[in-house]
This record gives C-alpha cells, sequence and structure tokens, in this order.
C-alpha cells in the first residue's frame, strides 16, 4: 500500500507484471475510487461545460455518450483532464482525477455563473469506481452481473448506460476493451467480489501505470499540468477550436504559434527511460515525462515533450546517469488491444 493523493492505494496484490500480463491477455480489476463524479445539472449545465472546457460538449448529441476533455486556465496550462458524460436532458457527470478533486471542484463553483444562469454542482463522494479491462472484460462482467449482459453487448466505447444503481461506461486507462462502473460505495466490496469469482485479476497502481504508458495517455502532474498547454501534451484533438465558442484559455491556445511536440520514445539501448531526463535532438532539448520498460513490449519506453520539428523516426539521445543512450522517436500508443503498434 502507498500514498496517492490522499488515498491509501495497493502498489500490487502480489505481482506488477503478471497484473499487468493479465489485462492485456484477460481481465483486470482496478478500485479507481479515488477519482471523482461530479454531476453538473440544470437548464444552465451545457452553457456552462462549453465554457469551462475545451472540447465542446454539444458533441454530446444524445444521452450516454461521453467525451475527453480538459478544463483550462486563462493562460492555457492545464486544470485537469477528465471524462464528460452526458446522462439525459440537462443532466452531465464528470469525472476528475483524484489529486486535482478538490481543485477542479473550487473552480467550477467559482466558474459557475460563467454563461449567465448557474447549474446545481454536486460532488458524488456517495459513489466507488470499478474498472474492469481487458479483452475479456465483457464476459467477465456479464458473468458478475448477469443483468447487465444485453447492455454491455450493445454498448460502444465512450459510451455509457445506466442499470439500476450502477452507472457503466466503457472506458478506461489501458488501451483495451473495457468498463468503469459507478457505483454505490457500499456495493463495491461485493462487486469486487464477484468479479474475482468471475476470473477477474485485483491490480494495483504500478500495472495501471505501466498499462497507461504503453497505451500512450497522460498522467496528470506528469506529463501535463498547469505550466503546459494541451498542444503541448499531445492533446490537441481534445481541443475544438471550430466556430466562435468562447472557452476558459481559447485565446491563449490560439496565441501559439509553434508548440512543442508531444512524441514517445523506444530506447533502443540498454537501459530504462524515467520521468526528467534530458532528450537531444537536432532541433533542441526536450525532456522524458513519462517512463518506464514496457512488460508487453520487452523494452524501454517514454513519452516525451520534445522541440517544435520533431517527427516520429528520428534518432535522439537520452542523458541516463551520465551515458547518453540512443532512443528512437515514435508516435503512440505504443501498445493497443495487446498488440505493439511500434516497429522494434
Amino acid at each position: 500500500m502507498v500514498p496517492f493523493s490522499g488515498w491509501d492505494m495497493p502498489l500490487h496484490y502480489g505481482s506488477q507484471i503478471e497484473e499487468h500480463h493479465a489485462v492485456r491477455r484477460a481481465c483486470g480489476i482496478f478500485d479507481v475510487s479515488h477519482m471523482l463524479a461530479v454531476d453538473v445539472e440544470g437548464s444552465a449545465a451545457l452553457a456552462f461545460l462549453r465554457a469551462l472546457l475545451a472540447n465542446d460538449a454539444a458533441r454530446l448529441d444524445h444521452a450516454g455518450r461521453a467525451l475527453y476533455a480538459c478544463m483550462l486556465r486563462d493562460d492555457g496550462g492545464v486544470l485537469d483532464d477528465l471524462i464528460c458524460y452526458r446522462r439525459g436532458d440537462a443532466c452531465y457527470r464528470l469525472v476528475v482525477n483524484a489529486g486535482t478533486a478538490e481543485a477542479d471542484l473550487a473552480w467550477l463553483r467559482a466558474h459557475a455563473g460563467i454563461s449567465g444562469e448557474a447549474p446545481e454542482i454536486r460532488a458524488r463522494r456517495d459513489l466507488a469506481m470499478i474498472a474492469v479491462q481487458g479483452p475479456t472484460a465483457q464476459a467477465t462482467l456479464a458473468t458478475a452481473i448477469p443483468a447487465a449482459r444485453e447492455l454491455l453487448a450493445g454498448l460502444r466505447p465512450f459510451h455509457a448506460a445506466a442499470l439500476a444503481e450502477l452507472f457503466i461506461a466503457r472506458t478506461g486507462y489501458t488501451g483495451e476493451d473495457g468498463f468503469e462502473i459507478l457505483l454505490p460505495a457500499e456495493r463495491a466490496v461485493a462487486l469486487w467480489n464477484d468479479l474475482q469469482s468471475a476470473g477477474a485479476r485485483p491490480c494495483g497502481l504500478g500495472a495501471r501505470d505501466t498499462l497507461r504508458l504503453e497505451a500512450g495517455m497522460n498522467l496528470y502532474g506528469q506529463d501535463m499540468d498547469q505550466s503546459v498547454s494541451p498542444l503541448e501534451s499531445g492533446l490537441a484533438w481534445t481541443v475544438d477550436l471550430s466556430g466562435e465558442r468562447a472557452f476558459i484559455g481559447r485565446d491563449a491556445l490560439t496565441a501559439i504559434a509553434s508548440p512543442r511536440a508531444f512524441l514517445g520514445l523506444l530506447l533502443l539501448d540498454p537501459g530504462v527511460l524515467r520521468a526528467h531526463q534530458a532528450v537531444r535532438t537536432r532541433h533542441g532539448e526536450g525532456v522524458v515525462t513519462s517512463g518506464g520498460f514496457s512488460p508487453t513490449l520487452q523494452r524501454s519506453i517514454a513519452l516525451a515533450r520534445l522541440p517544435a520539428g520533431s517527427v516520429a523516426g528520428e534518432e535522439v539521445t537520452v542523458d541516463i546517469r551520465g551515458r547518453s543512450l540512443r532512443a528512437r522517436v515514435v508516435k503512440p500508443p505504443f501498445v493497443r488491444h495487446g498488440h505493439a503498434m511500434v516497429e522494434l
């Protein structure tokens, strides 16, 4: 057990490597109840979210659809990355990171009247959250919750649906198929045990980090934070600058003429890539933001913020404990649905 954003979290349940492979090959489960659900409701909810998020919540054109988005400061820095779900008419749910939850709530409430009438903003601390991830996630979850079998079969990626007290989303943080279930906290232990009985393997923070790194997914506070914009964090695809919609941070983003590149590194020499290591390129110097050993690829990989002009295929060097080691720039993800996405 280790401290994580004010919570006690399991680093692993015995073997981080075995947990990683369980998710790539079968099914793993994660207790992600440290993340916070925030319900935003009322006639002003959509206008409010369109002003607060860099992605356009109006794209949620029907109940059940989900949207990945960043919430920005006025200067374009990332306050948090989150998922926004449309639950119904004038009814939305945000799922935010644990380490930024209190700051996010304060920011949301401070800007509640940005579009005129204020929506209702409710922190759902009564809910727990369990992630079920892997190629057999659907079958495993259907065994644990037989009543959900038909719902699961029809649920598309980045969509969610309610089943009694359960809110089931086809989303995740591993690069595999999977689901995230929000449910009353008092029911979480029973579902966890049912999932284990159905064959799912409990997984800790260690496997969660290697899985998300292989999938090329950002970790808030490491790959991006308030000091950088989504344009320099590989998240330009989450920024909707079409039309005239005004949102916090838009003016700052449009003023960035030549953003730094955010790409992957595949280490060519023996060693391990880690955060904060200097990367030397023919365009200038960059830095590793997240790095580690990939259990799937059996190679060291990293995400890195590199000088503008850097492209996949280039060879760079990384300063690792005073040694200058070779790496190749690649475009994430490294692994998706259990298969290598980069040339080794």
